[in-house]
């Protein structure tokens, strides 16, 4: 299963990285490579969390996390 990492700077220069198809999963950091690292931990957090208490999840055989990048706010 794919999971889309967006990025995108804020007005104060931080970066923020959502993965979208789970809601909730987001997270800050000073740069992208910081943002992403944090929101992918979430989400496997959350992924495992979710299997461990049988929640209704789709079925999972791999997870890849593809980054999209938003322009920059300048």
């Amino acid at each position: 299963m794919n999971f889309d990492v967006e990025f995108e700077q804020e007005e104060d220069g931080r970066w923020i990285a959502e993965i979208t198809e789970i809601p909730g999963v987001l997270a800050y950091g000073i740069t992208p490579l910081q943002a992403g690292a944090r929101a992918r931990a979430l989400a496997l957090r959350v992924i495992a969390d979710r299997m461990e208490n049988e929640s209704s999840i789709p079925g999972i055989n791999s997870i890849a996390f593809v980054d999209r990048y938003a322009m920059a706010v300048n």
